[in-house]
């Protein structure tokens, strides 16, 4: 069973921040910059995102916004990009002292709080994406919400994302608030994003997006990162699964990709594209801050299963109840299938979607 076009567009409408984004300038000071980048090239190599996050390509699907082609098996190869990750912080807590200022940062807390018209605020979590010349097959994503019970330190990206699409745990969601800000001296490539939901107009901030920011609530929004770079240097040959990002041993300057012992691509700082996420929970006031420290209203993986597994049904679509939910492919792929609403209606013309790659 496909869902309605009506079914669709009351999904689509859960899909919104409760603010559209607001854009910061001058987001770091440059010492912070060079602070931030120094972490990144002291504490590396890093892997690649889609190597950190997903078993399966099941599991990535249910993050973004739309599946394959029909007809097509889909593996994580389609979907492989040489974007790299790690963290600055996380569980409210700076992994770095040299970069204490930067998560917890009182600007960004204020921010937070004004963004959602809230009384506390704290830091969560830190973390960067570095890439350079790259495409990029995302149609648009999520990123991982949180519940009282089930978060992002404890799930698999894929569980959370789909609760999220569902509308059905929106009483225990998390309030976030993030600072996302990108480095990037490419003059095309911005950050398109749908604050009124994938079925309607997107917006997008315009390039150059170097030490621009948005203040925004990413787990409720569909957004993308765009393509930068080169477009013949966008996918590195060699590029696999096991592919690391790491500093040039011969200059402060440049960074390198390797594949096992072999560096498939070195790119100057210059031509990176470096996003640092910052992520705050947020608490309307006391007495929320309260039923989040003291877990009086956790949820329980059995009872989202539970939950998930019977709304399913009542849509009228089949789904066995699985010995591994939380990994099977089959049963990931039928919970997504009933929360799918597709791609987004409308891209801008100026930031089409790079098509994935598949078997020659």
């Amino acid at each position: 069973m496909m869902l309605t076009e009506a079914q669709k567009d009351d999904l689509a409408r859960l899909l919104r921040p409760v603010a559209p984004p607001l854009e910061v300038d001058d987001v770091y000071s440059r010492d912070q910059l060079q602070r931030l980048l120094g972490v990144v090239r002291s504490s590396g190599p890093h892997k690649l995102i889609i190597a950190q996050h997903f078993a399966s390509a099941e599991e990535l699907i249910a993050t973004s916004a739309g599946g394959v082609p029909e007809g097509v098996i889909p593996t994580l190869e389609m979907f492989l990009s040489p974007t790299f990750r790690n963290f600055y912080g996380n569980h409210a807590t700076c992994l770095f002292p040299e970069i204490n200022d930067c998560f917890y940062n009182d600007k960004f807390l204020r921010l937070a709080k004004s963004y959602w018209g809230a009384k506390y605020a704290r830091p969560q979590m830190m973390l960067f994406n570095v890439n350079g010349p790259c495409g990029n097959t995302d149609p648009g994503h999520l990123d991982s919400p949180s519940f009282r019970g089930i978060r992002y330190e404890n799930s698999p990206t894929w569980l959370c994302s789909v609760m999220g699409k569902s509308g059905l745990f929106r009483d225990h969601l998390i309030k976030m608030a993030q600072v996302i800000t990108w480095f990037s001296h490419d003059p095309e490539s911005g950050f398109t994003y749908w604050p009124d939901g994938p079925r309607a107009a997107p917006r997008r901030v315009k390039p150059p997006i170097y030490n621009r920011g948005v203040v925004v609530q990413n787990e409720m929004m569909v957004h993308r990162g765009e393509a930068n770079g080169p477009v013949e240097q966008q996918f590195p040959a060699g590029l696999d699964f096991h592919s690391v990002f790491a500093g040039a041993p011969d200059s402060r300057e440049h960074w390198i990709v390797k594949t096992g012992d072999q560096e498939i691509a070195r790119y100057h700082t210059d031509e990176l594209r470096f996003l640092v996420h910052w992520s705050a929970e947020v608490y309307e006031d006391f007495a929320e801050l309260k039923k989040n420290m003291d877990h009086t209203e956790d949820l329980t993986f059995e009872r989202v299963f539970d939950t998930l597994i019977k709304d399913v049904r009542a849509k009228g679509l089949q789904v066995e109840t699985p010995t591994d939910p939380l990994h099977d492919p089959v049963f990931i792929r039928t919970i997504n299938a009933a929360y799918d609403i597709g791609r987004p209606t409308l891209y801008p013309p100026e930031a089409p979607v790079t098509r994935f790659r598949t078997a020659a």
